[in-house]
């Protein structure tokens, strides 16, 4: 798989975090939406239970009043001219269109508000209302139907007038249909709103909005199947305007009709749109400035970069150029000296040439510790490598560790090679080390143990290469260098700290 570039890893790194945080956000929003709309639904069955219950205050109180009506003198004795001003005393507080009808068991207008003479009047055209008054005894409320009389859609409200125990009338009364629009008009919250008041048959007596176009209709279908299922719900509908509602309706048990109050959907589908559509700009627009930014910051980053590998490159062809003078001046100044003068300080050089190389690798960002020893060891491991073991964990080192450590190693395997274990067929090296202590004061601890090689003799003076084992070791890496000649070998114990050179 190819490496992502910088700009890319960034892009990446500004949409993982800006992501998440709109999709948070998208998720609120969906949550808020969802429990707006459970407040509605049970906004919507409290509103028409509402609507039910002034309802039903209003019927009982027209019931009231006719049943005190039928318990008149002037009724009860069929005395019709004396009831007249007492009825007219009752539809005063309807208005000029409420209707009082007093009828017969067969359904003869006996009495009316309407004319004195009732002999041109015809005769009931609900009979089957009539006759459930004088069946039951008590107050019955019609549907929605064509009166007669008044050629228009009305209801009515029908009392028995008793007698020594026995009906000898029916008091009706026909409300103005207004009274019910008005009630819902009052209590309609808003625009959105669409309330009804059914009769038993799921007739349209009252409804907001639309009423001249919907009065005497019946249901939308939706809420009409549901109506009779139950006497009381809430559901997703849709109204005779083709609106979809959710609607809570509740049926009332004295009078058998039905109040319905649906809320429109949009009312609250369209706040959550908004709410998601300015969600979503604010969430695009934060995210296109944080990858624009990234892409910036790649820009810069990068520039910077590629000065700095410009720089390491320099610093590279410099350090070259002064290795070769220092080789050039090397081959100079000992063209008269021994060879082995000679030899031992070209290896020191090219020691340190090996471990400048291998920082020019890594950029001089450091290197590991077994990456420094394999590089300074290479030359003896190329015929024999079995005759020198290296163990021990990855350890990172500074630069300046790692020049220091690669001269250290170099001494210790030069020495080695001309007077100890390396310097014969069957000598072997045993170089093993461990970091202890933990985060801080960790510290590197180095044993090079020799076996197998000639037989050790303790010098009467150190020389050159000891001095440098050990001053560097101490002035450079601020540790500690020992070497004890023992008669199978010589081993070199070498510690340092490690803390703040990673």
């Amino acid at each position: 798989m190819p490496k992502l570039t910088l700009p890319v890893r960034l892009a990446l790194l500004v949409a993982g975090t800006m992501l998440p945080l709109i999709i948070f956000a998208v998720g609120i929003v969906v949550y808020n939406y969802q429990q707006d709309r459970q407040d509605a639904t049970q906004r919507v069955l409290e509103t028409a239970r509402s609507i039910r219950l002034l309802l039903d205050a209003e019927m009982q109180r027209m019931t009231g009043a006719l049943q005190v009506l039928a318990l008149t003198n002037s009724l009860r004795n069929s005395d019709f001219d004396s009831f007249r001003r007492t009825a007219f005393g009752f539809l005063d507080q309807y208005g000029k269109d409420g209707v009082v009808l007093v009828a017969d068991r067969q359904g003869r207008q006996l009495f009316s508000s309407l004319t004195l003479d009732t002999s041109t009047l015809p005769p009931r055209s609900n009979l089957g209302i009539v006759e459930r008054v004088f069946t039951t005894k008590l107050p019955v409320y019609s549907n929605l139907y064509f009166g007669a009389v008044k050629q228009r859609q009305i209801i009515t409200v029908e009392v028995p007038v008793l007698r020594d125990g026995d009906v000898i009338y029916d008091i009706s009364f026909s409300p103005p249909l207004e009274v019910f629009q008005a009630m819902i008009e009052k209590q309609r919250l808003s625009q959105d709103w669409t309330i009804s008041i059914f009769d038993g048959d799921g007739i349209n007596l009252a409804r907001v909005p639309n009423p001249q176009a919907t009065i005497g209709q019946r249901a939308s279908p939706s809420l009409y199947v549901e109506m009779f299922r139950g006497g009381e719900a809430t559901l997703p509908t849709v109204s005779l305007e083709g609106v979809p509602l959710i609607t809570g309706f509740t049926r009332s048990r004295i009078t058998g009709w039905t109040v319905a109050a649906g809320i429109a959907e949009g009312s609250l589908i369209a706040p959550l749109w908004r709410s998601l559509a300015i969600t979503s700009v604010i969430g695009g627009v934060l995210l296109l400035v944080g990858l624009g930014f990234a892409l910036r910051m790649a820009t810069t980053i990068a520039r910077a970069d590629a000065l700095h590998d410009l720089l390491i490159e320099e610093l590279n062809h410099r350090v070259k150029n002064t290795l070769a003078i220092l080789q050039s001046i090397t081959t100079q100044t000992f063209r008269n000296a021994g060879r082995a003068e000679r030899e031992t300080f070209e290896g020191r050089l090219g020691a340190l040439a090996e471990a400048h190389n291998l920082l020019s690798m890594a950029k001089w960002q450091g290197s590991d510790l077994q990456d420094v020893v394999g590089r300074v060891l290479q030359p003896y491991l190329l015929n024999k490598p079995e005759r020198i073991r290296v163990s021990g964990p990855r350890v990172p080192l500074s630069p300046r560790l790692a020049v220091v450590l690669s001269m250290i190693v170099h001494e210790i395997a030069t020495n080695a090679a001309k007077y100890g274990a390396l310097s014969n067929d069957t000598g072997t090296v045993t170089l093993d080390w461990v970091v202890r202590g933990n985060e801080p004061g960790r510290a590197l601890r180095m044993i090079w143990a020799e076996a197998g090689g000639p037989e050790v003799v303790v010098p009467v003076q150190r020389g050159f290469g000891s001095r440098l084992i050990e001053r560097s070791a101490r002035d450079q890496l601020g540790g500690e260098a020992t070497v004890d000649f023992r008669p199978d070998g010589v081993v070199y114990t070498m510690t340092c700290a490690l803390d703040g050179e990673e």
